[in-house]
């Protein structure tokens, strides 16, 4: 099937299988799939990331505590399913292991390690890089973020208004509080995703 989606991932790119959306990433559902369509090359190089990461944790036998990157190229990444985990007031918030034991899978600790000492992984605690298996417990979904990338090409570019920033704020057409995408500091249009701002 993710041949399938390979050859014809325009077509599902549609509103109805939206998933959701990070400063270069958007993300569809297909199936058992999802389709991370690269935003700018920056996400281009988080998947390549996720695939090495994948691939050497299959190694290690640890992949089941990964979404399994299927297929990567310029435009997309393809990636195994998992349900997100669920926003609280609308937003994303940090995993703590003390209160979220029970989502905890075996060797969790272990593997954060790894990906800290071997893959200079970055923001591994947000709820929004996990997804959630049969069984209730984490899998990580949105790995491919470094320290270096991060620092070197992400931040400039968020700085100078390039890549969204993640605020927390009331949309001024919903008048929720949500998490809003802000390009710099002289942005004023304070709309949700939902309400039209991409």
């Amino acid at each position: 099937m993710h041949k399938q989606i390979i050859q014809n991932w325009n077509q599902y790119c549609r509103d109805e299988n939206f998933v959701g959306i990070g400063s270069t990433r958007k993300v569809y559902r297909v199936l058992d799939y999802v389709i991370k369509v690269h935003l700018h090359p920056i996400g281009y190089k988080q998947s390549i990331n996720e695939l090495e990461i994948y691939t050497s944790m299959a190694d290690k036998g640890l992949d089941r505590l990964f979404a399994q990157t299927y297929y990567v190229d310029e435009f997309i990444s393809v990636q195994k399913y998992y349900k997100p985990l669920e926003l609280k007031n609308n937003q994303s918030y940090e995993v703590k292991v003390e209160e979220n034991r029970r989502l905890i899978p075996n060797l969790f600790d272990e593997v954060l390690e790894i990906l800290d000492k071997n893959f200079d992984c970055f923001d591994l605690i947000d709820s929004s890089n996990y997804g959630l298996n049969n069984d209730g417990k984490l899998v990580f979904i949105d790995y491919g973020m470094t320290k270096k990338l991060y620092e070197k090409e992400w931040v400039p570019l968020a700085e100078g208004g390039i890549l969204p920033q993640i605020h927390c704020d009331f949309c001024i057409v919903c008048g929720l509080e949500k998490e809003l995408r802000m390009y710099g500091d002289d942005d004023k249009d304070k709309r949700c995703y939902d309400c039209g701002k991409e």
